[in-house]
C-alpha cells in the first residue's frame, strides 16, 4: 500500500460563536486509511457537533458546528505518520 501524504494542509481559521468552521487537508492517494482529527489533542468523531467526510476521494474536511469559546486551540489531522495542524 502506497505511503500517503498530505498534499496541502490546513489552514488557520478565525470565526464568530455560533458560527460553523470547516477545516480541509488534501491528501496524495484516494481511499486513505489511519486518518485521525483532533481538537486540542482530543480524538474527534462524526456526530451532530462534528461532520468528518471526504470529498472527491482526497480532500478530508471536518466541520466544527456551532462553535463556542471551549473549541479554542489546535486542529490536528493526522494520515498515517504525517500531521497538519492549525
Amino acid at each position: 500500500e502506497p505511503d500517503v501524504t498530505i498534499v496541502s494542509g490546513l489552514k488557520d481559521m478565525a470565526v464568530f460563536e455560533g458560527d460553523d468552521v470547516t477545516f480541509r487537508c488534501q491528501v496524495s492517494h484516494e481511499n486513505a486509511r489511519d486518518v485521525e482529527w483532533k481538537l486540542q489533542d482530543v480524538a474527534l468523531q462524526n456526530n451532530e457537533m462534528n461532520e468528518i467526510s471526504v470529498e472527491e476521494g482526497k480532500v478530508h474536511t471536518l466541520t466544527l458546528r456551532k462553535v463556542t469559546e471551549q473549541d479554542i486551540g489546535t486542529v490536528a489531522f493526522r494520515v498515517g505518520c504525517h500531521t497538519s495542524t492549525a
